[in-house]
């Protein structure tokens, strides 16, 4: 995969002075920390052998500037870190944020191919990795770049052929780093693959905890996720490997530099080529000429983890919505609510036999149509064309006479509300999930809305009234209550579009009562397609569409369709048997 490394740098541009900043501090740090060797040569060398009867005071003076470089490279340090991490924190919530922004556009058939898991550790995992690399890179790269730079000059200059010696060793490191951090890579990017997929395996079972626990399943929970867990530690295994020859092989080329530098010194000593104190000066400086290898191996961690969870950052970016809305999209304010299904074709995808083909169907502004047939007709599917959840395969879909192709995507899903058998509520208080129908609308809205919905009295009874938490998905909450929230939503969204998808389906027969009650209040003045798995909740539609494999094979009113003896007919005796 190409890395793009103009995008790459471009989280950089709006903090670019701060950070340049930061690189200076780090620049500084390093500069001076080169100069406190040379200031201990020139004590043992200059200070030392010269007038001792003026060397104390020497001596103290330079004590003095070395306190005065050490408190210097302190401060440098502590910008560096403090600064240096608040850059890459402020990067990584910039990057969190578009990722998350960039996620709410995709469309739900990217969602039908992946795991919640999978994207929840792109987000959270991958960006954090990449921070720390957005920050430490630089700095680090610079700070060592800066010492092993300036400890190979001083070098140079003290000793020649001494420091090329050490410098022949260089290249191996280089070499040997370069054939090693191919294979680092692979294992760094198999590593994100395996922790993705264990996320994805507890999201999905602890999602569920009440399904397996119902079943007593949770040994067959436990089985699959130590699967997952075992595959991730195998690809750690690999790592642990890899990083073992890698830095272990490393740090037995600086090993083999020191014992270098101290025989081939040693030997000049010998020979009078070099003094006693170049000599420590030589072996201090190593120290900074080594260190840089050794940190910048190290750091090739840091750098092939940052750089793989870029590109998993990038693999999410560079996904289109497959539904956008055109740059000359109409803005609808409100609609009539006809709607037109014109030779509508649709499959998921080019792999899978069509849901539905050549279905034509119109519904009249404020007409009551019931959706009826066999599981798998693709009912739910045609209602899903409507908001463009999905993009018709061929045909056309029309609201008002407009293609949904044309039309604004958020003036489109403005026009419609819907109605679940699923309830999602999302974790905070009665009021918020409420409210998310309508953001900013005030309270009095809100409770004009629950009345409608029936849900104002259950309301009142809470703890804390509408301002009572009602936990994750609203677990906290009866499956009629929260079918309750999810009509007051729609009241307060108040569209010219209702789709009610198996809305009572999964309630008792009280439940079922109160929120048919409510649906239908709901219903007045608006068009409204109803999915219904209970035939007897829509004897009163002014139409029911029998939609089956073969398309719409029946239409009329309930007595019309009983009176026809087909396919409606047919559904409804045996859905009468099963009653009696």
């Amino acid at each position: 995969m190409h890395f793009p490394i103009k995008k790459f740098l471009s989280y950089y541009r709006p903090y670019l002075r701060l950070f340049l900043s930061v690189l200076a501090c780090a620049f500084i740090a390093s500069a001076v920390t080169l100069v406190i060797p040379l200031l201990v040569r020139y004590i043992t060398k200059d200070v030392l052998e010269g007038d001792l009867s003026i060397a104390l005071g020497k001596v103290c003076w330079i004590g003095g500037l070395m306190l005065i470089l050490v408190a210097i490279q302190n401060i440098g340090n502590y910008v560096v870190d403090y600064k240096g991490h608040e850059v890459g924190g402020r990067m990584e919530r910039d990057l969190r944020s578009e990722l998350f922004a960039h996620m709410q556009k995709l469309s739900f058939s990217f969602y039908d191919k992946e795991k919640t898991g999978q994207l929840m550790s792109r987000i959270t995992n991958d960006l954090l990795l990449l921070s720390e690399l957005y920050h430490h890179g630089p700095e680090d790269y610079l700070k060592y770049l800066v010492r092993f730079i300036g400890a190979f000059v001083i070098l140079f200059m003290i000793n020649a052929p001494l420091t090329l010696a050490v410098f022949c060793f260089l290249p191996i490191i280089g070499v040997f780093s370069l054939v090693l951090n191919k294979w680092l890579n692979r294992a760094y990017k198999r590593n994100k693959e395996r922790i993705a997929d264990v996320n994805a395996q507890v999201e999905d079972s602890l999602s569920g905890i009440r399904v397996v626990q119902s079943f007593a399943n949770e040994q067959a929970e436990i089985r699959k996720f130590n699967q997952e867990n075992q595959r991730f530690f195998e690809s750690r295994k690999s790592t642990y490997k890899a990083e073992a020859i890698y830095y272990d092989g490393v740090e037995t080329l600086i090993q083999l530099i020191t014992i270098t530098v101290i025989v081939f010194g040693s030997a000049s000593i010998v020979h009078h080529k070099l003094d006693l104190a170049d000599l420590i000066t030589f072996l201090l400086y190593i120290g900074y000429m080594v260190e840089p290898i050794q940190k910048l191996t190290h750091m090739s961690t840091q750098l092939q983890e940052g750089i793989t969870g870029f590109q998993r950052f990038m693999e999410i970016m560079n996904v289109n919505p497959a539904i956008e809305s055109k740059r000359d999209a109409v803005k609808l304010d409100r609609v009539n609510g006809e709607i037109s299904f014109k030779n509508v074709s649709f499959r998921y995808d080019d792999d899978f036999a069509p849901v539905f083909a050549d279905l034509s169907l119109r519904v009249h502004p404020g007409e009551y149509v019931a959706l009826v047939g066999p599981s798998g007709a693709g009912k739910t599917t045609l209602c899903s064309l409507i908001p463009r959840f999905y993009d018709v395969s061929e045909g056309e879909v029309l609201v008002d006479g407009w293609n949904v192709r044309d039309i604004d995507l958020k003036s489109l899903r403005n026009q419609i509300g819907i109605v679940q058998q699923d309830v999602y509520l999302f974790s905070g208080t009665v009021m918020d999930n409420i409210r998310y129908g309508k953001p900013g609308a005030s309270d009095e809205e809100i409770v004009a809305a629950a009345k409608r919905a029936n849900a104002h009295d259950f309301i009142m009874n809470l703890p804390n009234g509408y301002h009572s938490e009602i936990g994750q998905r609203g677990v906290r909450l009866s499956g009629g209550q929260k079918q309750r929230l999810s009509i007051a939503r729609v009241f307060l969204k108040n569209p010219p579009v209702l789709i009610l998808d198996e809305a009572t389906s999964a309630l008792d027969n009280e439940s079922e009562s109160i929120i048919k009650d409510s649906l239908e209040h709901l219903a007045k003045g608006r068009t409204t397609i109803v999915i219904a798995h209970r035939l007897s909740t829509i004897r009163k539609a002014e139409r029911i569409i029998v939609l089956t494999e073969d398309g719409i094979v029946e239409e009329g009113t309930h007595e019309a369709l009983l009176a026809r003896d087909g396919v409606y007919a047919h559904l409804y005796a045996k859905q009468f048997e099963l009653q009696v």
